[in-house]
């Protein structure tokens, strides 16, 4: 089951979250051969033109982090209020087989800019 967290973004601003994922036994999960992909939406039933994908990069194999990043301009495109996101970490097993897990998800609320 993914963890549950609320962040805080400023619209007009560049925003990076930092994740630090652990194993079912709470040590440092190893990232190799994984891939991560998350996005925001206003709301769950929202199509895709209104989605915003985050970047991601994983930023260490060994001690499990990664970071989410918007840019600027991403978050001056996202209306003010509140949004759900969700995080995936993927990998192939020995298979081919594509396995997924959610690893994070939660809402975002977006505060309005008044310069821009």
């Amino acid at each position: 089951m993914a963890q549950y967290h609320e962040f805080t973004l400023d619209q007009g601003t560049d925003a990076t979250i930092e994740l630090h994922l652990v194993d079912a036994n709470g040590a440092a999960k190893n990232l190799l051969g994984y891939s991560l992909a998350g996005k925001i939406k206003k709301n769950y039933n929202s199509d895709s033109s209104e989605t915003t994908s985050f970047t991601t990069v994983i930023t260490s194999n060994d001690n499990g982090t990664a970071t989410l990043s918007l840019t600027n301009t991403q978050t001056d495109a996202l209306k003010a209020g509140r949004h759900v996101y969700d995080v995936e970490l993927s990998f192939n097993d020995s298979d081919g087989n594509t396995i997924v897990e959610r690893v994070l998800e939660g809402r975002i609320q977006v505060t309005p800019s008044v310069t821009k």
